[in-house]
């Protein structure tokens, strides 16, 4: 649809409507917003009386924006008297009493009490008074009934098109039910349970490779908590599709390999061994913080100690031990440490050249001379019974 909610290609549709008639319009420009809103709401008779800058209006054209139909058709009166003089109801609009036995009205009524006698062939006029003062109490003494709205007491003056907008708008709406003019366009069905179950599997999954359930403990009423997410979301088929494509995305990486910096065990296995070659120090920049260098090493982790990680988190019995994995202690980090205990768990990869080794003795030197108990574990002791190097290290940590 072309502009801004304006559409020329339709033809224009004069339903048979109230009249609006403006008594003694102080400016063009209010004419011209009043003609705007009469047409959002399908008024199209208007009729004036007297304006003060006199008719036609320049002003009012250019605050029409495009409602230039129903100034064209406008029709000018001398006195409201003569503008009302074929009408049946007149509904006179103020936001004062004024002291007559008239029925006073809502805009939601007057559109009710209209709707019946235009349908049966009668005139309905709506009266709007002065910008300044309203209209006077021989104006609202030809109406009917007095229409005022629930405004605030201590500002209760409107704006003529703001006015014109409430009464156009209760009036449209009963005519077209209340339907609105567009709804969100149902492209995709439902997601049905089948494909939510798939695509909950393949997301815990990959959270379960970097081990995003900590506590393990806790993994099940995480799980739980994550899956109502999606679920109170309603998605459709599309939706699923979306979201896995995402996960996906995340998951391999621009660089397809990489996985998205996620390394697999042998691959892990091999940054580690270049972090030792080199000095895990020398790998980042010297202005870089150690911790940057904790959260890559956390991020991938080799076989044996994604294994460890998993049966120390599973085990009740390191609940309240502190343990925390890949943390860096001064400018080292550990494999694992408990700092209340200051116990450091050292996984030992099944090979490893000389000068990984003695950076290796280095920083556990450095760590025990700062009062850190060591324990170290070998990857193959892992992978042949880490049940026993989990008891070897909770025997540590209740020695000490």
């Amino acid at each position: 649809m072309p502009g801004a909610g304006t559409d020329k290609t339709r033809n224009w549709v004069a339903e048979p409507a109230p009249v609006v008639i403006l008594v003694e319009s102080q400016l063009g420009e209010n004419i011209g917003a009043a003609a705007r809103a009469m047409a959002n709401f399908g008024l199209s008779q208007l009729r004036l009386v007297k304006p003060q800058q006199g008719w036609p209006n320049d002003r009012a054209r250019v605050m029409a924006s495009g409602a230039d139909r129903i100034l064209e058709q406008a029709e000018l009166f001398d006195t409201l008297a003569d503008a009302i003089a074929d009408c049946n109801y007149v509904v006179a609009a103020t936001a004062r009493s004024h002291d007559q036995a008239k029925p006073v009205i809502g805009a939601d009524e007057a559109a009710r009490l209209a709707a019946p006698r235009i349908a049966a062939g009668e005139r309905v006029a709506l009266v709007f008074g002065r910008e300044r003062n309203g209209l006077e109490n021989d104006e609202v003494g030809l109406a009917d009934a007095i229409l005022t709205l629930p405004v605030n007491p201590a500002f209760a003056s409107l704006n003529l098109a703001q006015a014109i907008v409430i009464a156009g708008y209760e009036w449209y709406k009963l005519q077209i039910g209340g339907a609105l003019p567009f709804a969100t366009p149902d492209k995709s069905p439902p997601a049905p349970k089948e494909q939510l179950i798939a695509f909950f599997n393949d997301l815990e999954n990959e959270l379960e490779r970097i081990e995003y359930f900590r506590p393990h403990e806790k993994r099940g009423t995480m799980t739980v908590n994550m899956r109502n997410i999606f679920t109170r979301m309603q998605p459709t088929q599309q939706d699923i599709r979306t979201l896995h494509g995402i996960v996906m995305a995340l998951v391999e990486g621009r660089k397809g390999p990489a996985r998205g910096g996620l390394l697999d065990g042998p691959e892990a296995e091999m940054l580690r061994n270049l972090l030792a070659q080199h000095g895990k120090a020398d790998i980042v920049r010297s202005d870089s913080p150690v911790r940057g260098l904790a959260r890559l090493l956390r991020r991938n982790p080799t076989d044996a100690e994604r294994a460890l990680w998993t049966a120390v988190t599973s085990d009740r019995r390191f609940a309240t031990l502190g343990f925390k994995r890949q943390t860096p202690i001064g400018p080292h980090v550990a494999d694992m440490v408990s700092f209340p205990l200051r116990l450091v768990v050292d996984v030992t990869p099944d090979s490893e050249d000389a000068k990984a080794s003695e950076a290796r003795r280095q920083k556990l030197a450095w760590m025990r001379e700062r009062d850190y108990r060591i324990v170290e574990v070998r990857a193959h002791d892992i992978a042949r019974d880490v049940g026993a190097v989990v008891d070897t290290i909770l025997a540590a940590a209740e020695a000490g």
